[in-house]
This record gives structure tokens, sequence and C-alpha cells, in this order.
């Protein structure tokens, strides 16, 4: 029997594990930051039937190696109303294939690889400080780093190829239910249920590990990931809870329908995986069972999608049963609708959220200035005011969340981004400080004095308040949405803007001659209305001139 050196062995397997989860996520990272919201886009359009979407999830998946993120994308969606839950089941249920793509990777014999990926890899980061080249270095980096981790974790259990006894601990893990044990408690251990079937395909590499039991380990290692998926739902919405509980669902009774059938399986895998007739013994068994693995994570993960796929609609009613909609008496006077901590991760992602509850904000804030007229004829803006506070939490909350978007590594065209969101956040608070904060004492003005304009004048009001309203219309959608045809219909209103003030200035100088003893008041008030309006196109027109490029702004202003 061989002489171990446990604490040796246990120091390089340790290590390896180590190396191969810091490649996981260095890869995940790169995939991210370079394909991140080019998948963010195909799962937004590609979500509108249950089979569509588990096609997309599983693509999606694939491509970024990482479930997590598409679940949390997908419960974005069902937040925002963009997806529906039984349209999420779908995704889900596809990510769990896509996630297999691992298994297959790590199932080629590729130690000889490792150095070169390594080295490409931070070549290409050295090299290219910004730019996708970079992210798709990092992503080389760590598919390197997990081969070299697998190469260490490989070298350290080779001695354990001739030991008796760990012969007896592998042989009861034959029984299902003690290596489904053994697969979930390691994947709940290290949150990774790629790191168990990476494992597991070194144990095999080693010849250490048969099918079933391999297959067995597999089960439990999916089972594991439900743990993680309830861990990351804790404090989050109820779809995200729900989300998890769809996750949990699917691998648990994926597993359990299955394990009758671990032969059978393990048959269907062996037969469209490669023979090493060649060789024998546990040689032969180090060469056929990783990839006999992989090819049955894969088969057992499309065969429970395409199995399930039908009860979409029933597993988004027990997701429903199991996480029910409950009464929270809501204390806050408004809360972010798109902002999702989970997606900071994700730069690309991240900004497309900061830019939707900016969004939000210029809702609230074109909601404000359509009430103003009704508003000022009822002498009471107190419902604006309370519009504003809204606005103000919700630019606390989007500074605060960009804050920690910015600590990430950022792109030349993200960080642009990132400072544009910044500042579009200080316009549209301006907007709403003025039409909820300074036009609100001249209504109680008005209503204390009981002035009432003339006719003519408030024909000129009503005209600039009309100009001035859908100035602001555009400018929001301007700002949020890069709209440069809407930010120069701003700018294109500022002669009729002038027009009308000009007007309006005419009328109250003539009105100063008359015999009214208010005529002073009146001239004052109602110049300070004119001032208001004005300064709110003036922010309209700071927003459009912000989005405007050089050139096409230079010809606006010269009209």
């Amino acid at each position: 029997m061989t002489e171990l050196a446990p604490l040796t062995m246990t120091i390089e397997l340790l290590g390896g594990l180590a190396l191969f989860l810091y490649g996981m996520e260095k890869m995940t990272d790169g995939l991210k930051a370079a394909a991140g919201k080019q998948m963010n886009g195909l799962l937004a359009k590609l979500t509108g039937h249950p089979v569509l979407g588990a096609i997309t999830g599983a693509i999606v998946t694939a491509v970024i190696q990482s479930s997590s993120v598409t679940t949390v994308l997908v419960v974005g969606f069902v937040s925002a109303g963009l997806m529906t839950l039984v349209q999420s089941v779908g995704v889900i249920f596809g990510a769990n294939v896509g996630t297999t793509v691992t298994a297959q990777i790590v199932a080629f014999n590729t130690t000889a690889l490792a150095f070169p990926l390594i080295a490409i890899g931070f070549g290409m980061s050295f090299l290219w400080k910004q730019g996708v080249a970079r992210h798709y270095g990092a992503m080389l980096m760590g598919l390197g780093l997990i081969f070299y981790g697998m190469a260490v974790m490989g070298a350290a259990m080779s001695p354990l190829r001739t030991h008796e006894g760990f012969a007896g601990v592998l042989q009861s893990l034959q029984s299902p239910f003690l290596g489904m044990l053994a697969g979930a408690a390691f994947t709940a251990l290290v949150q990774s249920s790629s790191a168990t079937i990476g494992l597991a395909v070194v144990m095999a590499t080693q010849g250490l590990l048969s099918l079933p039991a391999g297959i067995a380990i597999l089960f439990g290692a999916k089972i594991g990931t439900g743990i993680t998926a309830v861990l990351a739902a804790i404090g989050k919405p109820q779809d995200a809870k729900r989300a998890a509980a769809v996750h949990v669902l699917f691998n648990v009774l994926g597993a359990l329908i299955w394990l009758p059938f671990i032969a059978a399986l393990a048959a269907l895998a062996e037969t469209v995986s490669p023979v090493a007739a060649h060789l024998h013994g546990v040689e032969r068994l180090a060469e056929e069972v990783p990839r006999q693995i992989a090819n049955a994570a894969t088969i057992w993960a499309t065969a429970n999608t395409l199995i399930f796929l039908p009860f979409a609609p029933l597993f988004a009613k027990m997701a429903i049963r199991i996480i029910p909609d409950r009464a929270v008496e809501v204390k806050e006077i408004v809360r972010p609708k798109y902002l999702d901590d989970e997606l900071i991760r994700v730069p690309s992602m991240a900004l497309e959220r900061a830019r939707m509850e900016l969004g939000y904000m210029g809702e609230l804030t074109e909601g404000m200035l359509v009430k103003v007229g009704s508003a000022f004829k009822a002498r009471d803006l107190s419902e604006l005011s309370q519009q504003y506070d809204q606005v103000v939490v919700l630019r606390e909350a989007v500074l605060a969340y960009l804050q920690r978007v910015g600590r990430g590594e950022l792109s030349d065209a993200q960080a642009d981004e990132h400072a544009r969101l910044v500042a579009a956040t200080g316009e549209i608070l301006s907007m709403s400080a003025a039409i909820g904060r300074e036009l609100a004492p001249l209504a109680q003005t008005l209503k204390e004095t009981g002035i009432t304009p003339s006719q003519e004048t408030a024909e000129l009001l009503e005209h600039l308040f009309r100009t001035i309203q859908e100035s602001a219309h555009a400018a929001l959608r301007a700002l949020v949405e890069a709209d440069e045809r809407a930010a120069q219909a701003v700018v294109a209103n500022r002669v009729t803007i002038l027009e009308l003030s000009s007007e309006l200035h005419r009328q109250q100088a003539a009105r100063l001659a008359l015999d009214d003893p208010e005529r002073l008041l009146k001239y004052r008030v109602q110049f300070e209305i004119l001032d208001m309006l004005r300064r709110i196109y003036s922010v309209a027109e700071r927003m459009a001139i912000s989005v405007l490029p050089r050139g096409v702004l230079a010809g606006e202003l010269s009209v």
C-alpha cells in the first residue's frame, strides 16, 4: 500500500481548488464584461415563449458561464413587467443546461493548454488596458487557471489510486444517496456546483471514480446549488425568491426522478462517449469516465428541461404557492423599481438599470409638470411637493448605486456613461425642484391675494406653459435615451420661448400704467411665474445640450 502524506496532499488539493475557483471567477467576470450587455439584450428579446426562453437561457448561461447572473437578470425582467413568471421558468430551466458547458470544458485533458492560456490571457490584459480585448484576456487567463488548478488537484490525488483505505471510501459512494449527499454538501461548502463537478472529473481522471458514482455526485451538486440560490434570495423581492424556488424544484425533482435510472443514464452516456478500448483497468477508467460524466450532465439537464418545460405554468404556480404575495406596509414614500445590487458585478447591465431608474425619475417629474395647470387653478401644489420628495429619494438611491458601480473596472465607454448618468440625476432633480419647490409659494400667494390674470395674459401663459411642457418631455427623453432628435427639438423651442416671454413682459409693462392699486403686486407675482417657467425651460435646454454633439449643437445655436 502506498504511503501517503496527508498534510501535503491536503494543501495541494486545496491550492488546486483555489486556483480552479479563482479561474472560474476570472473567466466569468471576463465573459460578463465582454458580452454581458449583448446577452442582456438577447434575454429581453427572445423570451416570449417558454421553449424559446429555455433555448435563450441555455445560450446566455453558456456564454457568460453563470446561471446565477442569468437568474438575476430574469428576476429583474419579471419585476419590471418585461417578462411573466411562466416565461422566466423556461429561462431558468435553460440556464441549468447552459451550466453543463463547464463540465464539458473541464472533461478534456487540457493540462498542456494551461500555461499557454495563462500567458496569452495575461498578455492581452497587460497590453490592452481598455476595451473588450482586456476582458477576453481575463477570460483566457481564467480558463488557463481552471486547467492548471485541475492538474494540481489531479497530482495531489494521484497517490490515492493504490491506497486501500481510500478505495473503501470510494466504494461507499457507489450508494446513490451517499454520493448525492457528498455532492450536495461539498457544493454548499464551496458555493459552486462547477467546482464539485470539476473535482469529480479530476477524481475520474485518476481512475478513482466510477460513472454511476460520478452521476450521483452530479445530482448532489445540482441540489447543492439550490442552497446558493436560497441564500442569494434572502432579503430580495418575492420574484427573486420565486426564481430561487423554481431553481430548487427543478434540480431536486430532476434528481429524484432520475435516481432509480442512474444505470440507464450511465449506459446512455457511455454510448455517446468515446471508448478507450486500447486501455485496461484504472487507465481505461481515467480516460473514459471524465467525458462520460460531462455527457451525463448535459443529457440529464437537457432531458429534465424537455420533461418539465410543458409544466412551466405549474412550476410558476408552485413557486407562488411556496412564496405567496404578502401584504407589506411600505413606509417609504417611494422605492427604486429597477436598481439591482446583484448586477453591480456586471457594469454594462448595472448602468442600464441606473438609466431605467432615471427614466422612472423622469416619469415622476413629467407627471408633476402635467399637474401644474390644474394645481394652479386649485391654488394647491402640495401634491407636487410630495412628488418632489419622491424624486429626491430616487436620486439618492441612484447616486449610491452608481457610486458602487464606479468602484469596479469600467471601460472608457462605460466610464463616460457613468459620468453622464451621475450628471443626469442632478438635472432631473433641478427640474423637479423648480416645479415642486419654487412654484408652490407662488400658488400660495395667488390663493391669498386672489390675483387672477387677464384673458390675454392667461392665453399667453398657457401657450408658454404648453411649449415648456413639450420641451421638458423631449429633454427628459433625450437625457434618458440619448435621443438627439428630441434634444434638437428642445433647443429649437428657444425662439418661441423668448418671443412669448417678450410679449408677456410688454403686456405687464403696459398694465403698470393702469390705475390699479394692486398693479405692482400683480406684476411681481406674474413676473415670478414667468421667471419660474423660463427656469424650467433652462433646465430642459441644459439637458438637451448635454446630449447633443458639438457639431450639431453649434448648428442649433446658430439658428
